[in-house]
């Protein structure tokens, strides 16, 4: 069964299609993006129909291993999936990635119609001409043709195979090249997830922030600034309801995931759902952790740890001041009533 690439990029469906090498590594990337969808490995590019992955595996197919990724434009764009992409692969390799050789390992951005290709061509030229690379940028950007989805072992496989997952990606180099040209401040290109971000989800101007927020909600939001323990307004809130983002109002935790983790800061298990936080490296005060941030806000809220409670063995430190308590009796008022739907007895 192939998949139809008739259908524009952003303009009918959001729809994108990459090949960087092994296909689990861009997949696991690609579907942690704030704003996808869905991404699904499989195989493109070449003459045969419904290939198997030991008939793409000789090279003889003409296909990439690739990832299809269908997104909301409205809260990611096709430039931040380019960029997101580029972060994840080797550009300037023609013979494959890492320890994957041959063609069905080489880089390509697939493209949907003209709007896509010109921002392809766009990314890749900036990284071209950022001097992270010693060698020529040789990623391809191609028209897209008919999509055939990869057999179902190969779908989400760093999900479902984690330690396996882990010890390949790292075995492969990957990991280490990403770590040595791609993490920041090596990187000379913005950062898809916090920069270059859609108007849909862009900060309102700092003028209007200050105007809006309290000095010490500006400090921590807009300044990367922390609050004082268990001398805040909600380290010790007990009520049921949902904390949005104090930015944007987007909901990001809930009073069934909070507890008391005796650090003086609100502290949750998860958030309402992935997609509405973005977390990166934090190496600031001689420490290296993972700092969350408002996935439509870029608002600094707090950082994530490997020490909490089951079930996910999370604990998302959040900044009172990056947030707003929307009690449970308050959730229609405000305009959350789909969230109480979290609170009723399955």
């Amino acid at each position: 069964m192939s998949v139809n690439a008739d259908a524009k990029g952003n303009g009918s469906g959001g729809r994108a299609i990459f090949a960087g090498g092994c296909f689990w590594c861009i997949e696991s990337a690609l579907r942690e993006v704030p704003g996808v969808i869905g991404a699904v490995s499989g195989y493109t590019g070449g003459k045969s129909a419904n290939p198997t992955y030991e008939e793409v595996s000789t090279g003889a197919t003409g296909h990439y291993e690739a990832v299809l990724v269908t997104f909301d434009p409205s809260k990611v764009s096709y430039r931040q999936l380019v960029l997101e992409f580029l972060r994840h692969i080797d550009p300037t390799d023609p013979g494959g990635q890492f320890a994957d050789r041959g063609s069905q390992y080489r880089t390509a951005v697939f493209v949907f119609d003209d709007a896509q290709r010109k921002t392809a061509r766009a990314v890749l030229d900036e990284a071209g001409r950022s001097g992270i690379f010693s060698k020529p940028v040789v990623t391809s950007v191609m028209t897209a043709s008919a999509f055939y989805p990869a057999e179902a072992y190969h779908q989400n496989y760093s999900t479902r195979e984690p330690a396996r997952y882990r010890a390949y990606s790292a075995g492969s180099g990957r990991d280490a090249f990403i770590e040595r040209h791609w993490k920041s401040p090596v990187c000379a290109l913005p950062n898809p997830r916090i920069e270059g971000a859609p108007k849909e989800a862009a900060e309102p101007a700092k003028a209007a922030l200050r105007r809006k927020l309290t000095p010490l909600q500006y400090k921590v939001t807009q300044e990367g600034g922390t609050e004082e323990p268990f001398r805040n307004e909600y380290w010790n809130n007990h009520r049921k309801g949902i904390y949005v983002d104090v930015v944007t109002g987007e909901p990001l935790f809930s009073s069934a995931d909070k507890f008391d983790s005796g650090s003086g800061w609100p502290s949750f298990t998860r958030p309402i759902d992935k997609s509405s936080v973005v977390e990166r490296e934090d190496r600031s005060h001689l420490m290296v952790r993972t700092e969350v941030r408002g996935g439509k806000s870029g608002s600094h809220l707090g950082h994530v740890f490997t020490d909490g409670p089951a079930p996910t063995g999370l604990r998302y430190c959040m900044n009172s001041a990056s947030l707003r308590f929307i009690p449970l009796e308050e959730l229609e008022k405000e305009g959350y009533g789909r969230y109480r739907a979290l609170f009723e007895k399955k």
